[in-house]
C-alpha cells in the first residue's frame, strides 16, 4: 500500500506526505482518515483489510463502508496458492487430492488472523472441503520465511509479497485466486478453473472522509485515473505483482460494499475472531 502511494505521488507531481498509522490491523489508520478534515488534503489508502475488519472487529468507532467517501481504486493483485519449490505437489489438483487424503496434516501460514491470506484460505476450505491447520504469524514476511524453510506447507500469499520468490524459483505457484489469469504468470491457472466460483484478490484504493465535497472527490478521482493510465505506472505495478484498478468513485464504492459483504459471510461461517 505504501509503495502504491509513492508511485502515485511521483506520477501526479504532488508529493504526498505519507503518515503511517500502524497498529490494530490498520484500524488506527482508518479511523484517523475517516475523522480527518473533509477538505481533500487528507486521504486514506485503504484496501481489502478494511473491508474484512468491518465484520472481524465488533467494537470499532466507525463503520468503514458507511463513513468513507470512495474516491478511486488504485491497484488489484491476485493472491497465489504457493508451496515450497521442493514440494512433491506440482498442481492445484494434486494439492487438493493430498489435502483431502491427509485432513489436518497441512499447515497453512498467514500474516495473521483475519488477514487476506487467512480469509482466502478459509474460503478455499469451505468450497473444496479440505481441512488445513491455520497458523497465523505477525506479518506475511515471517510466514513466508517458514514456508521457505519447510515449516509451513502452503500459503495464500499476497502477490506483491510472493512474486520475488516465485521469480527466483524458491516458491512454486499452484494457482492464482483472481477470476482471470495473472498476466505476469500466464501459465499458472486460476483456482476457479478447478473450483468454479472461487475468487479472491487483494486491492487498494483511496478514500476520503464522508463529507468531502463531491467536486473534490471527482477531481481526485480524475487525476488518479489519469495517473493509472500512464504506461510507466502500469509497468511499475506489474513489477509489484499487481494491475491498475481504474474507475469512478461509484465503482470503488461498489467494490468496497461487495467485498465487505463477501468476507463477512466467510468470517461468520468460519467463526474467525481477532487475536
Amino acid at each position: 500500500m505504501d509503495q502504491a502511494a509513492r508511485v502515485l505521488s511521483e506520477r501526479l507531481g504532488q508529493p504526498f506526505l505519507i503518515e503511517n498509522r500502524t497498529g490494530a490491523a490498520s484500524n488506527i489508520a482508518a479511523e484517523a482518515g475517516i475523522k480527518a478534515r473533509a477538505d481533500g488534503y487528507t486521504i486514506l489508502m485503504c484496501g481489502m483489510t478494511n473491508a474484512i475488519n468491518e465484520t472481524l472487529y465488533d467494537k470499532l468507532n466507525f463503520t468503514f463502508h458507511r463513513d468513507i467517501a470512495p474516491v478511486a481504486g488504485v491497484m488489484r493483485a491476485p493472491q497465489v496458492i504457493d508451496v515450497n519449490s521442493s514440494s512433491a505437489i506440482k498442481t492445484l489438483r494434486e494439492f487438493i487430492a493430498y489435502a483431502k487424503a491427509h485432513p489436518g496434516n497441512l499447515i497453512m501460514g498467514s500474516g495473521g488472523v483475519g488477514t487476506p491470506q487467512h480469509v482466502a484460505g478459509e474460503l478455499f476450505q469451505m468450497m473444496t472441503g479440505v481441512n488445513m491447520v491455520h497458523v497465523p504469524y505477525r506479518g506475511g514476511a515471517p510466514a513466508i520465511a517458514d514456508l521457505l524453510g519447510g515449516h509451513v506447507q502452503v500459503m495464500f500469499d499476497v502477490m506483491p509479497e510472493a512474486i520475488g520468490y516465485i521469480r527466483a524459483g524458491s516458491l512454486r505457484p499452484l494457482a492464482v485466486t483472481t477470476a482471470t489469469r495473472f498476466p505476469a504468470l500466464p501459465d499458472i491457472p486460476t483456482v476457479g478453473e478447478l473450483v468454479p466460483g472461487y475468487e479472491a484478490s487483494t486491492w487498494w484504493g483511496v478514500g476520503a472522509p464522508r463529507n468531502t465535497p463531491v467536486e473534490v472527490v471527482e477531481r481526485l478521482n480524475r487525476e488518479i485515473n489519469e495517473a493509472l493510465a500512464d504506461p510507466k505506472i502500469k509497468a511499475r505495478f506489474a513489477e509489484l505483482g499487481g494491475t491498475v484498478l481504474p474507475g469512478s468513485p461509484a465503482d470503488f464504492g461498489k467494490l468496497v460494499a461487495d467485498e465487505t459483504e463477501k468476507w463477512a459471510k466467510v468470517i461468520r461461517a468460519a467463526n474467525i475472531k481477532p487475536e
